[in-house]
This record gives structure tokens, C-alpha cells and sequence, in this order.
């Protein structure tokens, strides 16, 4: 399946004055949403003075802008019915006594154009409604075909100048989707932008399809396949549609996650009643074994800088955080905590691991510093699991499913939540999903 690439040219970049100072602070535990306002685009016609369909374009990049900013809960869009000012170009400098009496600290400008080959220009500027400053500008060429992207890079461009942190818009997610009875659920891969837009299937279903997990890279995703008469480990490529087993395993395999330069890939061998994990050379093909233990290691994640890995085991007489050097030494316990810990999955920042925990029969979703410290629960519920972080590490997202109603089982479902455990978000799927895997920036 041939994902189309997005090509854009940056056309221009505005110099930022050096005494801007307009900036979020999102490492707070609770904020207010910053006030932006973000009137319609300006349509330009093209030499000819025609508009061409460009008008509906400018409605929709700009409603999937909105629904961005908004989504992060940092941000908080100014109704456009009290607007006073009206913008005609992008060239004209905004009165922002007409923006700060509206209470608006930020202001977004922006025009869309069709050039002579069809394609479409977008531009904005982006203001600091206080002082006058222009904070950022940029202008976009792109196929019609690529608006909803455009809008995405760009919600990540104002995201990024007023936070301090990249965006995470232009990002997608694998999962896995769920439809059927509970005795014949049909678990296959799907694809999508992180707003749910975009949808794709991408195995047929036809073998269930667990834990998928993105490469850096992005052009691949390993997951397990229950094709056979034991689950196995595949990597998928996202372009060709062309799969292969990784690796000549006798028994079970599970739990894959790829190194941060893509070339290893971690993983569980469970045989002969004993689980351990594994690390595999994709370019020579070779493997070897990090932990030798009686007991059951799984669940691998790299560090960022791929020095480390944490995983969860059983060694210590119930199941808990692990962290050891990527050849298997140094192992130490860094969870000590009530229940049951699982699924720990490091932070893309390195200052977080993130975890699924059991306890009292319930399920939590926290976050932890790599030594242990700074313990804190973010979601819980009668099931919560499989944390994924976005590529910026602020935002995590988890599947959920709350406790059965009669006889019907209630639906699986993907929600966002905020490092700081602020701003839980439903991510809307066409049919339920489970195992969310988030990708890094498109390229």
C-alpha cells in the first residue's frame, strides 16, 4: 500500500524580533489556555483575478488549524463573532488595539493563493497582540491533494514558536481495530493521521494482528501476527504493503520495538516455560540474548539515545520496572509502587517512562522518571492500557474500555492525555481500536 509522499517548499521565512516574548508555560500542572485568535484566510485571486475552488480550501486548512490548537487544550480560539477588525491582505499590519480588546495575546494571519501550475500557496503570520511583534511568518507551496497536511505543519509551526516545544500535529498512528463478538474479534493493523483523519487498513484481518510499533524511520511497523500456530513477529513495510517474519524463532515471539536509528529490534522469546528478551540486527540478521532469568522479562523499550532499555519482570516475585544497559548488564529495579507494573515505554524526551499499572482491581496509566522518582497516575479506569508517546513527549495516548453494562461489553476506545494528566481527549475511530503506536514527524 503506497502511502503518497508531501512535498512543500518553503518559500519565505520572516526574521522573529528579538524581543518577542510571548511563550506558554506547559510544564505546569494547571494553566489557563492561552487566548489566540485566528480570523479566515485571505483569499487571493490569481493574475487573471480568478479564485478558482481555493475558498473552500482556506475554510478547511484553517478549521483543521483550529481543531489542532484546540485539541492541545493549551490553546483557547476567540470566537470569531467578536472580531472587530477585518484583514484583506497579508501584507496589512493588524491594529492590535482591536485584538487586545477582545483579550486575544496571540493573532494568526494568514492568505491562500493558487499558483500558475494549480498548486496551492498558503501564508501566515503569526503576532503577539501585546507588543506588535510579528513572531513568525512562512509561506507553503503543496498539491490540493495535500491541504489537510499543510494545515497540520503549519498548526505545528504556531504550536512550536509559542510553547518552546515541536508540534506533534504532523504525526500518525497505527493501532490495532477491533470489530465482532468477543468469541471471533477481528483484530487488524490500521493507519491514520493523529486527528483520525486519513483512515487505512492495513492487513486484512484475516490473521489477528497485536502491539504495533513504529520505526523511526517511518517506513515500517512490526507488530504480531497470529498466522500461525504461535504468534510470531512481522515487520511491515507502510509503503509496499510487504511484510516479513523477523526472524527463525521455535517458539513464541512478542512484544517487538525498534531501536531509535531503526537497525535492532527488541523482543520476547517465550520456550520452554521461560520468557526472555532478545535483541535483533536487522542488517546482519543476528540476534542475542539481554536478560538470562528464570523468571519472565518483557515489554522492552529503548531510551532515547539507545543506552538503556527498561522492561517489565516478574524476577522480583510480582511484576515490576526494570531498567538495564542495552547488553543486558546492570539491571536495577525502578518501580516500587502497589501492583502490578506493565508496558513501560521511555519518553521520546528521555525525562519520563511511561507505564500501565494494576492494582486494586483497577488499571492506571502513570509516568515515572528513569530512576524511579516522580511516580505519578494520569488515567485510570476499569481498563487502561498501552501508553504511546507523541514524538514531542508531551502528550500520551492509551486505549480504554470501561467496565461492561448487562451482557454487551463496552467498546475499546484511543484517548489523549496531557504529561501534566490534564486534557483527556476521545480520539474517534471508525470501529474500536486498541494498541496505539505513535509515529515520529513525517518527513
Amino acid at each position: 500500500m503506497k502511502i503518497k509522499h508531501f512535498l512543500f517548499a518553503l518559500l519565505c521565512f520572516f526574521a522573529l524580533p528579538a524581543n518577542a516574548e510571548l511563550e506558554i508555560d506547559i510544564n505546569g500542572a494547571m494553566r489557563e489556555p492561552m487566548p489566540i485568535a485566528i480570523p479566515r484566510m485571505i483569499t487571493h485571486t490569481n493574475a487573471l483575478g480568478q479564485l478558482f475552488g481555493v475558498g473552500s480550501y482556506a475554510s478547511k486548512i484553517r478549521n483543521v488549524i483550529l481543531a489542532d490548537l484546540e485539541r492541545s487544550g493549551l490553546f483557547r480560539i476567540i470566537d470569531e463573532a467578536s472580531y472587530i477588525e477585518d484583514l484583506d491582505s497579508i501584507d496589512q499590519r493588524p491594529n492590535f488595539n482591536d485584538w487586545r480588546a477582545i483579550k486575544a495575546q496571540a493573532l494568526v494571519q494568514s492568505a491562500i493563493s493558487e499558483t500558475e501550475n494549480g498548486q496551492l500557496k498558503v501564508e501566515f503570520r503569526l503576532w503577539d497582540a501585546f507588543t506588535g511583534d510579528q513572531l513568525q511568518g512562512q509561506s507553503y507551496t503543496t498539491t490540493k491533494e495535500n491541504w489537510r497536511r499543510i494545515s497540520h505543519i503549519i498548526a505545528d509551526d504556531i504550536y512550536e514558536r509559542l510553547t518552546g516545544d515541536k508540534g506533534y500535529f504532523d504525526t500518525r498512528i497505527v493501532y490495532v481495530s477491533e470489530s465482532g463478538p468477543a468469541t471471533k474479534r477481528v483484530k487488524r493493523l490500521a493507519i491514520m493521521d493523529q486527528d483520525g483523519e486519513n483512515h487505512k487498513f492495513l492487513t486484512s484481518g484475516a490473521a489477528m494482528a497485536l502491539t504495533p510499533r513504529f520505526s523511526p524511520n517511518m517506513q515500517k511497523v512490526t507488530y504480531i501476527s497470529f498466522s500461525g500456530l504461535t504468534p510470531k513477529v512481522y515487520i511491515l513495510d507502510i509503503e509496499s504493503g510487504k511484510q516479513e517474519l523477523l526472524g527463525n524463532f521455535p517458539g513464541m515471539t512478542f512484544a517487538p520495538v525498534f531501536s531509535p536509528d531503526s537497525s535492532k529490534v527488541l523482543l520476547s522469546f517465550a520456550a520452554k516455560g521461560n520468557t526472555e528478551i532478545y535483541e535483533m540486527d536487522l542488517r546482519h540478521k543476528s540476534t542475542r540474548q539481554l536478560t538470562k532469568h528464570p523468571a519472565i522479562d518483557t515489554s522492552p523499550s529503548y531510551s532515547p539515545d539507545g543506552e538503556k532499555i527498561v522492561f517489565n519482570s516478574d524476577r522480583g516475585g510480582n511484576q515490576q520496572l526494570y531498567v538495564m544497559d542495552a547488553d543486558g548488564s546492570n539491571v536495577e529495579r525502578i518501580s516500587f509502587g502497589r501492583g502490578k507494573y506493565a508496558t513501560p515505554v521511555w519518553s521520546p524526551r528521555g525525562d519520563y517512562i511511561a507505564f500501565t499499572k494494576m492494582a486494586g482491581g483497577e488499571f492506571y496509566i502513570g509516568v515515572m522518571h528513569p530512576d524511579g522518582s516522580g511516580e505519578r497516575v494520569l488515567a485510570s479506569g476499569w481498563l487502561v492500557e498501552g501508553p504511546t508517546w507523541s514524538p514531542n513527549g508531551r502528550v500520551l495516548m492509551f486505549f480504554k474500555q470501561d467496565r461492561s453494562s448487562g451482557n454487551r461489553a463496552a467498546p475499546v476506545k484511543l484517548y489523549t492525555i496531557d504529561v501534566t494528566g490534564y486534557n483527556e481527549r476521545l480520539v474517534v475511530t471508525p470501529a474500536e481500536a486498541s494498541d496505539p503506536a505513535w509515529s515520529p514527524l513525517l518527513p
